[in-house]
């Protein structure tokens, strides 16, 4: 191997190991350009129209289940195959609108957040309203997560500054699992082994907090000020960028106009700015994801949606030019996106009610 290949790379950069070299030879020398070129729209969705939909989410595992919430107070789940795509049912009870919502880690429940105060927890199998719970402070719920460890367990994000560890099985907050920041709570992440949580609120601040397996009580550990008074409205934590090194990375949507990925460079969840992206986001909850799939192709990708009506897809390890696709079709600011298992479907939603299923072009 050529050491001096590697000695040219900027610091901290992924160093592919032989064996990644040796897949990525097998994959061929597919471009990400390439990989994520979509052949248009697949399917559009109204049935949110005129209430923005704030995210959209495909099942865990899943090629063709998907979940999106909206500000008109329903939930809906819709099956893209066989075809036509169809609106399978719509999840009704939340009296405003719904913020978040989370697949359970087996599909069987959805949990949800609403600005009436309320977290519900959803049947996905019939669309029934299993439990209904208040929010301890009253507050209007901004935000949930499921335990990735432990789906008994939700955390929860309030307008009131506030994070709780909530169990849905009883319907009652955890013991210690309660936590104030300095703003309205408005994105959660875990990492993957549910060690760490990361909350960001509306005042430019990311908190992370050390969960305990045991018990479920929150330890704060360390605070990030991104930038005083602009909201942090999403955050995604990823183990892996790609298959060629473990590179913990936060991946974060703040309104200056900039999608940013943080190195978490410890165990208390302390982040280090690794490079930022530029896309239009002053003022609307815009969210980004990881691509699901780490791929042998030289670089890794993440999407965002963006205020200026488009999906956006960068390419994290290019230096310059970092955009690998861009896709045009929205009529108000994107603000969810999610891919299914195998990326062949990219499903995108915006302040209109549109959501858009995109299908990627078949090699």
């Amino acid at each position: 191997m050529n050491r001096a290949v590697y000695e040219e790379r900027p610091p901290g950069c992924v160093v592919p190991t032989s064996v990644a070299e040796a897949s990525r030879a097998m994959a061929g020398d597919t471009t990400l350009s390439e990989n994520y070129a979509f052949a248009g729209m697949h399917h559009i969705f109204d049935q949110h129209v005129d209430n923005a939909v704030p995210k959209v989410q495909f099942a865990n595992d899943d090629k063709h289940l998907l979940a999106c919430c909206s500000l008109d107070g329903t939930i809906s789940i819709c099956q893209l195959v066989p075809s036509p795509p169809i609106v399978l049912r719509v999840l009704k009870g939340h009296t405003r609108g719904v913020t978040d919502f989370a697949w359970s880690l087996s599909n069987d429940v959805i949990v949800s957040t609403s600005l009436d105060t309320t977290m519900r927890i959803w049947a996905t199998e019939d669309g029934k309203c299993i439990r209904e719970i208040a929010d301890p402070d009253g507050s209007e719920l901004l935000c949930c997560t499921f335990q990735p460890m432990n789906n008994n367990l939700t955390v929860v994000g309030n307008g009131k500054h506030n994070v709780h560890v909530m169990n849905i099985s009883t319907g009652k907050k955890v013991k210690g699992g309660s936590s104030k920041l300095t703003g309205r709570v408005l994105s959660l992440s875990f990492d993957s082994p549910g060690r760490i949580l990361w909350a960001g609120d509306n005042r430019g601040s990311i908190y992370s907090f050390l969960f305990d397996m045991a018990t479920g009580k929150l330890t704060k550990a360390k605070r990030l000020i991104v930038n005083e008074g602009s909201s942090i409205t999403s955050i995604s934590a990823r183990s892996w960028i790609s298959r060629e090194a473990r590179d913990p990375s936060l991946l974060v949507n703040a309104c200056i106009n900039k999608l940013l990925l943080y190195r978490v460079v410890d165990n208390e969840g302390t982040l280090q700015l690794k490079r930022t992206f530029q896309i239009q986001q002053s003022s609307h909850s815009i969210s980004s994801i990881f691509c699901p799939l780490m791929s042998f192709r030289q670089g890794a990708c993440i999407v965002t949606g963006s205020e200026d009506m488009c999906v956006y897809f960068f390419d994290v390890e290019r230096a310059t030019k970092a955009i690998v696709n861009k896709l045009q079709g929205h009529s108000g600011p994107v603000l969810g996106v999610g891919f299914n298992c195998d990326e062949s479907l990219l499903a995108s939603s915006d302040t209109t009610g549109m959501v858009i299923i995109w299908r990627r072009e078949q090699k």
